[in-house]
């Protein structure tokens, strides 16, 4: 690039642009996530729809879903791909989640528990958001939880090269926000008004993670966090991840 007095201030990146994500297996130590398809309609109906559900349902701007029927046009918009690229998260078959590290999960043996997008994907400014994310009853406050979200973010900063990863909740929604804070999101601010949701008015709530801050203690500070010394043979984690991140150089406080 010519460097004159007209350039425009700013640090300069690397002109080729990220990847947009294209259909992978992305393999945990206490889950698996893999590309949505129409044939993971009806399990995962099983977990995420019918009324018992609809709770999961209270800050995302579709659904419920009564009826297989309407869950599966659902389904086929996810599938599509854009604006969502979607994954289902497997686990180990069984009435309870490991409770302790796997290693990879034989497919023949899985169960769904849940789904986790990529959205907003704009690869030539580096940007990609986490969203969309949609965890059955028995998947929520899991081990397996933290590392989908984990699997995601990792993915799209040293694999598909993203500069700035976003999380955007409901303002209502604290579950949504609080768990952005722990993951080592920056809260960015409110943007007021941003969508009418369900015939109510929705205050959008920002937060984004940039790959200096993966780079620079969020990373390793997850990785500590779900290695399998970290948890008893029960399955309750020893430190907080909080606490891993203590003495690094990323604020995680919302303002």
């Amino acid at each position: 690039m010519l460097e004159t007095h007209h350039d425009p201030p700013g640090k300069t990146v690397p002109d080729q642009p990220a990847l947009p994500p294209t259909p992978i297996t992305l393999n945990g130590q206490y889950c698996t996530l893999t590309p949505l398809s129409m044939e993971h309609a009806p399990v995962l109906y099983e977990i995420l729809g019918g009324v018992e559900n609809a709770a999961i349902w209270t800050y995302i701007p579709y659904g419920p879903y009564a009826d297989l029927e309407s869950f599966t046009e659902y389904i086929k918009t996810l599938e599509k791909g854009s604006p969502f690229f979607t994954f289902v998260i497997w686990v180990p078959k069984g009435s309870r989640l490991p409770a302790v590290p796997t290693g990879s999960i034989d497919a023949a043996h899985a169960r769904p528990v849940g789904l986790i997008s990529y959205l907003n994907i704009v690869p030539e400014h580096r940007s990609i958001e986490i969203g969309s994310v949609l965890y059955s009853k028995a998947l929520q406050r899991t081990t397996a939880a933290t590392e989908a979200v984990y699997l995601l973010i990792k993915h799209c900063f040293e694999s598909l090269h993203y500069l700035r990863c976003e999380w955007k909740a409901n303002s209502l929604n604290e579950p949504s926000k609080k768990a952005a804070i722990r993951f080592g999101f920056i809260f960015e601010g409110i943007f007021r008004k941003h969508w009418i949701v369900k015939g109510r008015r929705r205050d959008s709530w920002w937060s984004s993670m940039t790959d200096e801050e993966w780079d620079g203690g969020i990373q390793s500070a997850l990785d500590a966090w779900l290695a399998a010394e970290n948890f008893d043979h029960e399955g309750k984690q020893k430190k907080k991840l909080e606490e891993f991140r203590q003495g690094g150089t990323v604020v995680t406080k919302a303002q």
